[in-house]
């Protein structure tokens, strides 16, 4: 292996965990006996582009250190798009600055940066080694079990959707349902969680929506009429990028980002929960709440899961081993060895069978319904979430009149 400089970039929507594995990639490049320099792109490939490096390696050890308990992008984040102009501008900065080592952390999107920039690198005979470090709060990552973020971000709509729940409960003289919605485009995993935060049948949620299913409305409001005649109120959890049968969002919203991604309720329009609460208001005359936490589930440290600090820690030596190895082209893997107890090893896929697809939730997880999740799902979440806090109810023991 060619002797050189390293720079690692984060892309896209920031994570709990996202810089513990920026901590790793550092820590394990500083020990490496081929990696010289180690730079960080400020604003990502945007950045790099532009010349804006940070000195890693100058970097004193408690910041280093800090990074595994810091949340956010701390170099800075882009999304921008690759167009065939940029490639000489990324080589001649590699060059510039003896590059050899190539890490960027992130999603779908970033994959294919990475795998671009390797194979016109190699096409243009410069030695370049690209490592992919998986990265996003929507668990739909190709090739992998779950991705770094996910647990925390589940964690975190699972705590919420609890205590909303509770709430609802507790306020269904005034207000029979709430609505909450999740983030993660075109994948349900964020939102399957949440029935993690369910231990007795009436608790929340009662349902569960996700883009895996056509939305049917007629379906949907049946299911909350049920609902609310059994418990007096219902909870309802939805995915972002719900759609119709004709494949209209029914968030509305028909605006694009540059990746040909939908961006759900953008613009004005109306997200899912605010499309739902109109639903159940308009057919059955009843109040509610909508809730729409948004992004702010991306950088929930209070409620990061320890699982996920260090499973993001250990991708990022692990991308600087296989750089070491020469393993260029590819993202590191999280593989699943057991549910119970826990166990987890670290693999490897080729950036091409990654770049942009995306992973649905496969069907064996939903109910027949597709309304709920099954104990299979329940099986694979458990572990990456933890204990569910037990929350006391008061027994109905009514003074005698």
């Amino acid at each position: 292996m060619i002797k050189g400089n390293a720079v690692i970039g984060q892309s896209g929507g920031p994570t709990t965990v996202i810089n513990s594995s920026l901590a790793g990639v550092v820590d394990a490049a500083r020990r490496s006996g081929i990696i010289a320099g180690v730079y960080g792109m400020n604003y990502g490939i945007e950045g790099f582009m532009n010349e804006w490096l940070i000195d890693l390696k100058a970097q004193p050890p408690e910041i280093i250190h800090g990074l595994r308990r810091t949340p956010s992008s701390a170099l800075g984040s882009s999304r921008h798009k690759l167009k065939d102009e940029d490639f000489p501008k990324i080589m001649s900065v590699l060059k510039k600055y003896d590059i050899r080592y190539f890490f960027l952390i992130g999603g779908n999107d970033t994959m294919d940066t990475i795998n671009r920039v390797e194979a016109y690198c190699r096409s243009n005979d410069y030695e370049l080694t690209g490592v992919g470090i998986p990265k996003t709060v929507d668990n739909d990552l190709f090739g992998t079990d779950h991705t770094p973020g996910f647990a925390s971000a589940a964690w975190s709509n699972i705590l919420n959707v609890l205590q909303a729940g509770m709430l609802a409960r507790d306020m269904k003289k005034v207000d029979q349902f709430v609505v909450y919605q999740t983030i993660g485009r075109d994948a349900g995993w964020l939102a399957a969680a949440t029935a993690l935060a369910r231990r007795d049948e009436d608790d929340a949620p009662h349902l569960i929506y996700t883009p895996e299913h056509t939305f049917v409305k007629e379906k949907f409001l049946a299911d909350v009429d049920r609902c609310i005649r059994r418990y007096g109120w219902v909870s309802v959890v939805c995915g972002e990028g719900l759609k119709y049968d004709d494949g209209t969002p029914v968030s509305a919203s028909v605006v694009k980002d540059k990746f040909s991604n939908t961006e759900f309720g953008a613009m004005g329009g109306a997200s899912v929960a605010i499309s739902l609460h109109r639903m159940i208001t308009s057919e059955f005359g009843v109040r509610g709440e909508f809730q729409v936490p948004e992004s702010l589930i991306m950088s929930d440290f209070v409620r990061a899961v320890p699982l996920d600090l260090e499973e993001a820690y250990r991708c990022g030596i692990e991308a600087v081993r296989m750089a070491e190895r020469g393993e260029s082209g590819y993202m590191v893997t999280i593989e699943r060895r057991s549910d119970d107890p826990y166990e987890a090893a670290y693999g490897s896929i080729p950036l091409s069978e990654v770049a942009i697809a995306a992973r649905p939730m496969p069907p064996e997880y939903f109910n027949t319904e597709g309304n709920f999740v099954s104990d299979a799902f329940i099986r694979y979440m458990k572990p990456l979430a933890g204990e569910i806090p037990g929350f006391v109810r008061l027994k109905k023991i009514m003074v005698l009149k």
